[in-house]
């Protein structure tokens, strides 16, 4: 039972990265996906969380309007779309899934999801 993200590297401000989070040995598509940053020297962060379905998709203030997250339970894999990437940004990103269908609440509560991605590195400079 592993989650497997990618999608992460070294873009310019003002740039796009697009993570993928998929997971080995069971199914996605029954559990709210988590997304979460850490900064260096920062303590994790809640970024964004969408629910099995779909139908509910939460962002944290500081992202919205340049992040977007989405899925396809047909190829098992949670999508988080990040343009107008600002220096800030940089950090480690993880995926993890929430213990149900749902989101928490509060959705960037770290202690409120299960299994966790490896973390994938987005650097962003000039």
């Amino acid at each position: 039972v592993q989650l497997q993200a990618s999608g992460g590297g070294l873009v310019q401000p003002g740039g796009s990265l697009r993570h993928s989070c998929a997971a080995s040995g069971f199914s996605l598509d029954g559990y709210g996906i988590g997304w979460f940053r850490q900064a260096p020297g920062k303590v994790r962060e809640g970024v964004s969380c969408i629910t099995s379905s779909a139908r509910r998709q939460y962002l944290v203030d500081s992202v919205k309007g340049r992040f977007t997250v989405s899925r396809d339970n047909a190829k098992g894999t949670v999508y988080l779309q990040m343009d107008k990437l600002k220096p800030e940004d940089t950090a480690i990103y993880y995926c993890a899934t929430a213990w149900g269908e749902g989101c928490p609440a509060p959705f960037y509560r770290d202690d409120f999801y299960g299994n966790w991605g490896q973390g994938t590195k987005v650097t962003v400079s000039s």
